[in-house]
């Protein structure tokens, strides 16, 4: 059967990547987990201080021509190459990983929907909504301890990128979206998205 495309947008720490584990673990073995992360571009090219001026919460940071080559490339029932990037250097690791296509494609990111292909593209698509404090206070617990950061830096990056661009680019996502979550949901979500008309109509 052709593979189908689910997508999960929302703020940094919103709960996208969880979501995606529990809808993973939903669909399991029928399923394989993308983020929009993989693809940021690689600034090897740029300083240490260049790259750390760099707004990472603007879609413009993100390599859509690779991602949208491994999302066809998925749909299309053909394995793919997608780049490890690393959170700390911001620049992506000379190897790749190969990845297998299944039935259920789950992409998560911020802006996902803000790409129209991707976005008709889509089986379903799902926005979780999250108050700018929890977003805050789980970036500030991820931050300092994978990517090493201090509290405050991760609080000035907040206010200068994160939430400017989350009211630009990622709210306007729910409006768009087939279905927005809370921040809390919960395995009873999980089972509403299955039950979703767009699922009950395959």
């Amino acid at each position: 059967m052709k593979p189908r495309l689910i997508t999960i947008a929302g703020g940094s720490g919103s709960g996208k990547s969880h979501l995606a584990r529990m809808l993973h673990h939903a669909l399991s073995p029928q399923a394989t987990v993308l983020t929009l992360d993989h693809f940021y571009h690689d600034l090897s090219h740029l300083t240490a201080a260049a790259r750390n001026d760099v707004n990472f919460d603007d879609p413009l940071a993100i390599d859509w021509q690779s991602a949208s080559r491994v999302i066809n490339d998925l749909l299309s029932n053909r394995s793919t190459e997608i780049p490890i990037y690393d959170f700390v250097s911001h620049t992506r690791f000379p190897e790749s990983n190969l990845l297998h296509p299944t039935l259920y494609i789950v992409l998560e990111g911020l802006w996902p929907l803000t790409n129209e292909a991707i976005r008709n593209g889509s089986l379903l698509s799902v926005f979780i909504d999250c108050p700018a404090e929890v977003r805050l206070q789980r970036r500030l617990q991820r931050d300092a301890v994978e990517r090493g950061r201090s509290e405050e830096s991760v609080r000035r990056q907040f206010c200068e990128h994160v939430a400017p661009m989350h009211e630009i680019h990622v709210q306007p996502q729910a409006q768009v979206s087939d279905l927005v979550l809370p921040h809390d949901f919960s395995e009873a979500d999980i089972s509403s998205i299955l039950a979703h008309p767009h699922f009950l109509a395959l």
